[in-house]
Parts: structure tokens; sequence; C-alpha cells
């Protein structure tokens, strides 16, 4: 199982933040079946104020390519990407990604 961390922030405005989570207690079942064929096992993200931080899990075969070319190129999962970046904004000196993927700083079972 490969993990990836990454963090997003939202537009700091309380009543979209409310509809991107709602959204996110509804999502569209085409939308996981879609993260589940191409390897996620689970996708979690949390929320401190505007600041998102999402954790996938996923399994071996999982290919960030494969991912990114299922998103462009299925019609649902497209819709609800341009959907959900309505809500959001890149953090503060990303590199031009959408998503920022952070680094491990610290792990409990390091030796």
């Amino acid at each position: 199982m490969e993990v990836y961390a990454q963090a997003l922030d939202l537009i700091n405005n309380e009543k979209l933040i409310k509809e991107y989570e709602d959204y996110h207690k509804n999502v569209w079942p085409e939308v996981l079946e879609g993260l589940r064929s191409v390897g996620i096992i689970r996708m979690r993200i949390w929320r401190v104020n505007n600041r998102l931080f999402m954790l996938i899990e996923t399994d071996d075969n999982f290919d960030v390519k494969k991912f990114q070319k299922y998103t462009d190129t299925n019609p649902k999962a497209k819709e609800w990407d341009e959907l959900m970046k309505s809500y959001q904004e890149r953090i503060p000196n990303s590199k031009g990604e959408w998503w920022s993927e952070m680094t491990l700083a610290f792990d409990s079972n390091w030796e």
C-alpha cells in the first residue's frame, strides 16, 4: 500500500465551505467507483478553517498518471473535478500543482 498526503485551500467563504462539505457528505457514486477503479483504497479529507489535508491510501499498482487520465477522460469525474475546483484554490507558494504534495516530517515508527 502507498500513502499520499496533499494540501489545498478552499475559497475562504463560509457559504462555499459549507456547500463543499455538503457535496462530500453526498459524493456521487460514480466518483467513488472511479476512485476504486484506479487503485484508491481510501481517501480522507480533513479541514481546519479553509485549509484541506487529504490522505490517500492506494494499492501497490496505483499510478498517478492513470488517475489523472481517468479524471480528464471520464465525463462524470471531470464534472466533479471542475465543480470542486470552483470551491478551491492553491495554497500560497505552491509549485504549480493544484493539490500540493506534502512530505513526511515525522513518523512515530521511525527508529
